[in-house]
C-alpha cells in the first residue's frame, strides 16, 4: 500500500496486517520535523538542509524505517512555499524509486535499518 497526502494516523491493527507493506512520503529528513507544518518548522529551526523521506508505516507518527531520502537546501529567502515546491519535485522523484525498490524485493529490513540489494 502507498500512501500519498492521506494525512491520517493508520491504526496499529491495520498496520499489523501489512508488515513493511505500507509505504509514506513525508517532505522532511526524518526522524526530523515529523507531523505537520514541516517546512515552516525548517526555517524556524534555522535548518540548512530539508528534503523528503519515504518510509515504511510503522506504529510510529513517521517513524518506521527510511527506505530513501532525497536532500533539499533551505535558501535564505525561502518561504515555507517555495521550499514545499522544491521538495515536492524531490517527492515525485525518489517515491517511484523507492516503491519499484521494494517491490521488486530489493530491500531487506534489519532493525530500523533499510537495505539496497
Amino acid at each position: 500500500m502507498v500512501l500519498a497526502g492521506f494525512m491520517r494516523i493508520v491504526g496499529p491493527s491495520f498496520i499489523a496486517a501489512f508488515p513493511y507493506g505500507i509505504l509514506n512520503i513525508h517532505p522532511s529528513l526524518l526522524p526530523a520535523f515529523p507531523g505537520m507544518d514541516v517546512h515552516r518548522q525548517a526555517l524556524e529551526h534555522g535548518a540548512k538542509f530539508s528534503g523528503c523521506t519515504v518510509h515504511f508505516v510503522d506504529d510510529t507518527l513517521d517513524g518506521g524505517p527510511i527506505i530513501a531520502q532525497a536532500v533539499v537546501p533551505i535558501l535564505d529567502d525561502d518561504t515555507p512555499e517555495a521550499l514545499a515546491a522544491r521538495i515536492l519535485k524531490q517527492e515525485h522523484h525518489i517515491y517511484s524509486e523507492a516503491i519499484e525498490v521494494v517491490l521488486s524485493g530489493r530491500c531487506d529490513v534489519q532493525g530500523r535499518r533499510v537495505l539496497i540489494k
